[in-house]
């Protein structure tokens, strides 16, 4: 009985060695990447931080040209919702929470009477919606893990052509937003119409304000800018995405990798246990029977 519980755990201790080198190689991956997307994030950072700008001039300098881009109707009939999720599992919070967000956002639009067309980025995101019952209308795959500005340019093209046509009142965006090492929050931004971005204060350009003149009239322009404007925020997200996958992912992975440590110490104290009991028990048997040969004699 005893030998059968070593050779039990004798396996056991194996299949979680063989699990704890798949977590720990998965772990080392996910760190190697994460300062790559950090990286891309800091290089992207002046490029969206500039559109947002320009927007913004734009949208002050004549407020009444901006109405059509920037005005929401008073009944949104339709409304257009993307989910940035990740490609795989294994990382901890990171896919639920958009999840279950982008779950919310879709039930509160229909409470209020909304068509929504529903959008995803990453199989985790399609999977989970079609097996509740959600049609997705449209999804991108192999975007998410390292994401390219060509890749986002296309979404944009996706999100902003039903709103130029009239088809969609509203876009919006769920993703994951990566603001630091330990910390990562998921959002949920409104894309369309343009929501007018509050910078903070640049005491070089205060004086200036108000001086901008603008080639062509701003309505012209913000029709120009708008696709520009939505491939910055929709790379944004993604690149942020991508480097939140990969801490949430290494996080995840760090802990299952010590939790492997941690059940392989304790089967590996049960299994000498088991095998001090199997020598004991032996011993006990050689004794006994030699203590009946003495006695027979």
């Amino acid at each position: 009985m005893a030998g059968g519980q070593e050779r039990v755990l004798r396996r056991r201790i194996r299949s979680v060695q063989s699990t704890r080198k798949i977590t720990k190689a998965m772990e080392l991956i996910a760190a190697s990447q994460i300062p790559r997307s950090l990286a891309r994030i800091i290089a992207n950072r002046p490029y969206r931080q500039g559109m947002q700008r320009v927007l913004l001039e734009a949208a002050l300098g004549d407020p009444t040209g901006a109405k059509k881009l920037l005005t929401l109707p008073e009944k949104v009939d339709t409304a257009l919702v993307l989910v940035i999720t990740g490609d795989r599992g294994l990382s901890g919070p990171y896919n639920n929470a958009s999840l279950r967000a982008g779950e919310r956002l879709v039930a509160q639009l229909r409470r209020e009477g909304t068509t929504v067309r529903l959008f995803c980025a990453g199989k985790k995101a399609a999977a989970y919606y079609r097996f509740r019952g959600l049609e997705v209308e449209e999804s991108f795959v192999g975007v998410v893990d390292r994401p390219t500005f060509s890749q986002a340019q296309d979404i944009a093209r996706r999100l902003a052509g039903p709103f130029m046509a009239g088809e969609t009142q509203q876009v919006f965006i769920v993703s994951t937003r990566y603001l630091s090492a330990g910390s990562q929050s998921v959002e949920v931004e409104q894309l369309l119409p343009l929501v007018v971005p509050e910078l903070p204060e640049d005491p070089a350009e205060k004086e200036l304000k108000g001086y901008t003149e603008f080639e062509p009239e701003v309505e012209k322009l913000l029709f120009f800018l708008m696709p520009r404007f939505l491939e910055s925020e929709v790379f944004s997200a993604l690149i942020e995405g991508a480097a939140a996958f990969h801490t949430s992912q290494q996080r995840a992975m760090a802990a299952a990798t010590e939790n492997a440590d941690e059940l392989g110490q304790t089967l590996t104290r049960v299994m000498n246990r088991a095998r001090q009991d199997s020598i004991t028990t032996e011993i006990m048997e050689i004794v006994g029977g030699a203590e009946a040969l003495r006695s027979g004699k």
